[in-house]
């Protein structure tokens, strides 16, 4: 069950009073059970129609303690049971009109009885590429240029990691200060030198017999990654002499 803070740095006076959340809020409250979980995420979800906050007459997002526990069972359906979004959707909607309605099942699903002899199922959302032009507020020139530094790339279906649009997002943003998509392909090259390095510590365990142990692999693998991006950002922050929040 996900707690929602009585208040909290940019939450606001207002929303404090009201019991809303702003979206940094939100996902500092999330990212207890979802550390990979990012802003773009759950702007993406919105658009998605999983959950409509409010908003303030200037724009701002509100979250209601209902809106991030719905949020939380979003994320944890993609975790747990790799679920589509417009399934998880479906699924949520009809638990809110009281509709007894079993978990859905897409698909072939892990179970401890009967687990594949090699798990190469997707971990998180996929997306088309319209909805990350449109998640991301890009255009197809845009989406182009960045496929051709390598900076974004289509999985083996032609779909795309949602995280990918976080990735937009952060090249639009770099963009206003000057910071043009060519100047990134250094930060690419050692984001893939960096997950080489994890790959390269948790690849015995994902060749394990073991299906426990294949397991365990993909949970070592996110610990993994979420250390080096620490690192990361601390070595980034150290050479530049600056505390960031």
């Amino acid at each position: 069950m996900l707690q929602t803070p009585s208040g909290g740095a940019g939450s606001g006076t207002a929303a404090r009073d009201s019991g809303l959340m702003s979206i940094g809020t939100v996902l500092n409250v999330l990212r207890d059970e979802f550390p990979e979980v990012t802003i773009s995420k759950i702007r993406f979800l919105e658009s998605e129609g999983l959950v409509e906050p409010q908003r303030t007459p200037s724009g701002y997002r509100k979250f209601s303690a209902g809106d991030v526990e719905r949020l939380g069972h979003v994320l944890r359906m993609q975790r747990d049971h790799y679920l589509p979004l417009k399934v998880i959707r479906e699924h949520l909607d009809a638990m809110e009109r009281g509709e007894a309605v079993p978990l859905p099942v897409v698909g072939r699903q892990r179970t401890a009885e009967d687990v594949p002899a090699r798990v190469d199922g997707p971990t998180v959302a996929r997306i088309g590429r319209s909805e990350l032009l449109a998640a991301a507020d890009i255009d197809e020139s845009d989406l182009k240029e960045w496929e051709s530094y390598g900076l974004i790339a289509p999985l083996e279906d032609g779909a795309y990691d949602a995280e990918a649009v976080t990735v937009a997002s952060l090249i639009t943003e770099l963009g206003r200060f000057g910071i043009e998509p060519r100047h990134l392909r250094a930060m690419k090259a050692a984001a893939d030198r960096e997950a080489g390095l994890v790959d390269q510590v948790v690849a015995p365990l994902r060749r394990h017999r073991n299906p426990q142990t294949r397991a365990h692999a993909e949970a070592r693998t996110k610990e993994l990654a979420a250390l080096t991006v620490r690192l990361h950002a601390a070595l980034v922050k150290t050479a530049l002499g600056v505390r960031l929040p």
